[in-house]
């Protein structure tokens, strides 16, 4: 079973930055689809940023050239870096994992973007 561990939230004011990191306890193997969702207050939970093997990545429409999501298979970790944020970015978010047909969630981290 593994299990992720965000980290790197935090209260930002608008136009800032943050980086969050994702960690897994095991090894993250190249082919695995890996991916940040975010839950802002009182809305459903969508997707960020997905990332695949040899590193292709998409977004979502609203956080193009602000959000890049990276990986770093050696250290089994995922970034999500997130600049010119807005306040409208406030939500918790949350790391994807896909494995063999099982998703796992880390336990996310609240980003707070203030006007």
């Amino acid at each position: 079973q593994v299990q992720l561990v965000e980290s790197g939230g935090g209260l930002v004011q608008a136009g800032g930055s943050l980086r969050l990191s994702c960690s897994a306890s095991g090894r993250i193997f190249s082919g695995e689809v890996m991916a940040w969702y975010r839950q802002p207050p009182g809305k459903q939970r969508e997707l960020v940023a997905v990332i695949r093997g040899r590193g292709s990545n998409n977004y979502a429409d609203s956080v193009k050239g602000r959000f890049t999501i990276s990986r770093d298979n050696s250290n089994n970790t995922v970034y999500l870096q997130m600049n010119s944020l807005k306040p409208e970015d406030t939500a918790v978010y949350y790391c994807y994992l896909a494995r063999l047909g099982v998703v796992h969630w880390g336990q996310g981290t609240q980003v707070t973007v203030s006007s």
